[in-house]
């Protein structure tokens, strides 16, 4: 017999004794226990609790349920498992704890044909088919399709920081946060990226960076199509099209798009010059100032016209020089609509006949 955790049971009034399936969705486990059921029993508000073994609360609908998975922490762990050293109270959570090992998954989604090894998973898996919310926040809209969802999210509202940094003390809300907070302290990276060798303390910073060597880009810009490896950039470019500038000097007021751009102007205030060039007395304040001064001594080019032989110090030369090869004319006067190559040719053209 199989009974849903979130409703009552009602046993039958001839047999007291049942055997019950009782599923645990949250612990992702499932056991048979004979439970002994008074009829005179009445359910309870759900209740969840810590314990070590678990990342999060377990839930139980009725005291008795509470009680009895208690008593099975004290219990002797006579089953082991032949692959890896964990033990277990009962032959059946065995069984399913070695299908991690086998990647054995019997239980299949009818929607999908999608596969589990726990039926508690498909279980949880099934509601994103039907699209079943049934754990409303008490303090805002949002609903969850599982209860221990709701527990969790409900620490944004309350503040709870469970989980404790046993080095500096520090809460966090959830034990994830808690295990990258440790490994920057341990400055572990066991994330290990199969192209370079790169490795990463969380598994979405290998993600993220994967994208180097894939190219993939998913984030697509909804004004031009333009896509991005990475979200910021698509932010930042976002910025074109609506003129959004959110970063303002605080000596003038003048704004910017992008951080980078507001620092750079800024050394127009405090004069800074960090990059001093190491063959003259020549300082910059910025990187890029300096490579390129660094090439007048150096006499590298390393810009080279594809049409012709022709190679340059500087980008912007080239992209100068390329205009005698496409006829491109970027100046154009606003009153007679004749338009030039070069800036200097309207400025000159425009001091003597405007």
């Amino acid at each position: 017999m199989e009974y849903d955790n979130k409703e009552s049971i009602k046993p039958d009034e001839n047999d007291y004794s049942q055997i019950v399936l009782r599923k645990s969705l949250y612990a992702n486990f499932e056991v048979n226990v004979k439970e002994e059921i008074e009829v005179k029993e009445e359910p309870i508000n759900i209740k969840s609790f810590e314990i070590g073994i678990y990342d999060e609360p377990i839930a139980f609908t009725c005291e008795s349920h509470l009680v009895k998975h208690e008593l099975t922490q004290t219990e002797e762990k006579s089953y082991q498992c032949s692959k890896c050293d964990k033990t277990f109270t009962q032959h059946i959570h065995l069984i399913k704890h070695q299908r991690t090992h086998t990647e054995e998954k019997p239980h299949q989604c009818s929607q999908c044909n999608k596969t589990f090894s726990r039926n508690s998973s498909l279980v949880r898996h099934h509601k994103t088919h039907t699209g079943e919310k049934p754990y409303q926040c008490s303090q805002c809209d949002k609903a969850f399709s599982q209860n221990i969802q709701l527990i969790i999210h409900q620490r944004i509202h309350t503040g709870e920081k469970p989980y404790q940094c046993s080095e500096c003390g520090k809460g966090f809300s959830y034990k994830h946060s808690l295990i990258n907070h440790q490994r920057i302290q341990t400055g572990e990276k066991p994330y290990q990226c199969s192209q370079c060798d790169k490795a990463f303390s969380q598994h979405i910073q290998l993600i993220i960076h994967q994208r180097m060597h894939t190219g993939e880009k998913p984030y697509q810009c909804s004004e031009c199509g333009k896509i991005f490896s990475y979200k910021q950039d698509l932010t930042k470019h976002k910025r074109t099209h609506t003129g959004e500038k959110p970063h303002q000097c605080s000596q003038c007021d003048k704004t910017f798009s992008r951080n980078c751009s507001l620092i750079r102007h800024q050394k127009i205030h405090t004069g800074e010059k960090p990059y001093q060039c190491s063959q003259c007395d020549k300082a910059f304040s910025l990187k890029h100032y300096l490579i390129n001064h660094q090439r007048t001594h150096t006499g590298e080019k390393p810009y080279q016209c594809s049409q012709c032989e022709k190679s340059f110090s500087q980008h912007n030369h080239l992209i100068i020089h390329q205009r005698t090869h496409n006829g491109e004319k970027p100046y154009q006067f606003s009153e007679c609509g004749k338009a030039f190559s070069y800036k200097q040719e309207l400025t000159k053209t425009s001091e003597n006949t405007h």
